[in-house]
């Protein structure tokens, strides 16, 4: 099989270096082209002498990408390319992509919101490329893996919309909680993306935990849009969007993000409320045969997904409150970003969506 060539838009970024390391040992994706102002005119082996040791340096090529490939202001022609711009910048890029016939993967926020309006009232500007939003697939494998193989515009979901669209999923589509919803999450310091800022200075991140965006955090319309698509899916509609509180935390980790959702239980037409158990085999029919979503016996610690494109949920019954209480943990910067958005790029090729990717996470 021919390879897929391949480029990564703002390669020094956190989630294009995560796409670096993983594509590197990808089959049948080559990276062709790579791109980053701050870093242009370098080669990838000096500024990325971690990816590149033990390559030649002239000529020496893995089996995903050349050591000595030149860094560029834009990308060159190539199949696919993975946009890890920030917002409204990245939809510029993305644009002059699809112009040129390569199909994209968007890791910023730009095609994520179905709503024009929505996203100005979130982002705070008019959105760059509103005819795309009805095209763009939302990049969920578990939720859209058949629209997103006939794609050309991937959004990839945000790495909190993740972790609480797929622990809240399965209930709010059967309709078995309410609508009054709380997302309690923690995420490793490398979500806030490689530009240093105070609050991510060692100084002042280290042995200190915060919240963040009480006011409302932009994942959260996301998440609202995605839970309302889901029960709607099932035939169960919601009558009105969930009421949503959710409080981000950063945590002094590099990787790494645990949300804990909790709804109140409901009455189904019989009077009953389900009980523990039927709420793990709910969760277990629901995500029967995913690859990546994974129902466990006990609370989940980020520590188990480091490095992997696995999401650990734990669903139980707080029988004291009747709250259902799920804890979903994922590594951030891979089913949250960059090995989520190679998931995605298996299945809009036809390829299995655990290739490349490997099942075991790193540990300690």
């Amino acid at each position: 099989m021919t390879k897929i060539s391949v480029s990564i838009v703002n390669v020094t970024s956190y989630s294009g270096l995560e796409l670096l390391r993983l594509l590197s040992q990808h089959p049948h994706f080559e990276v062709k082209s790579v791109t980053a102002r701050s870093a242009a005119g370098q080669r990838l082996y000096d500024v990325f002498p971690q990816f590149c040791a033990g390559l030649k340096r002239h000529g020496g090529i893995s089996s995903g990408f050349d050591p000595a490939l030149v860094i560029t202001n834009e990308p060159d022609k190539v199949d696919l390319a993975f946009v890890c711009l920030p917002h409204a910048a990245a939809a510029a890029s993305v644009v002059s992509l699809l112009e040129r016939g390569t199909k994209v993967i968007d890791l910023s926020a730009d095609f994520r919101l179905r709503d024009a309006a929505v996203y100005q009232e979130w982002y705070k500007l008019a959105h760059p490329a509103p005819a795309l939003l009805e095209t763009a697939a939302y990049g969920l494998c578990e939720r859209y893996r058949e629209r997103i193989a006939v794609a050309t515009l991937v959004a990839n979901p945000g790495c909190y919309a993740t972790a609480a669209i797929l622990g809240l999923m399965p209930a709010v589509a059967a309709r078995v909680i309410g609508t009054d919803l709380i997302i309690d999450a923690k995420s490793g310091l490398s979500g806030a993306g490689r530009s240093p800022t105070l609050s991510t200075h060692y100084a002042e991140a280290n042995e200190d935990v915060c919240a963040y965006s009480l006011s409302g955090h932009r994942h959260l319309p996301e998440i609202s849009q995605e839970l309302m698509a889901a029960a709607l899916a099932e035939g169960n509609p919601l009558n009105q969007p969930p009421r949503i509180t959710f409080i981000p935390h950063l945590v002094p980790m590099t990787r790494g993000l645990l949300a804990t959702c909790y709804a109140d239980l409901q009455q189904d037409a019989q009077g009953h409320v389900l009980t523990g158990a039927e709420v793990r085999e709910l969760y277990e029919t629901y995500y029967a045969g995913e690859p990546f979503v994974h129902i466990v016996d006990q609370p989940p610690h980020t520590k188990w997904t480091y490095g992997s494109n696995n999401c650990f949920i734990y669903p139980t019954v707080d029988t004291r409150t009747g709250r259902l209480v799920v804890i979903s943990c994922l590594d951030n910067l891979v089913k949250g970003a960059s090995g989520q958005a190679i998931q995605n790029a298996n299945r809009l090729y036809g390829l299995p969506e655990t290739c490349g990717l490997s099942p075991m996470s790193i540990n300690p």
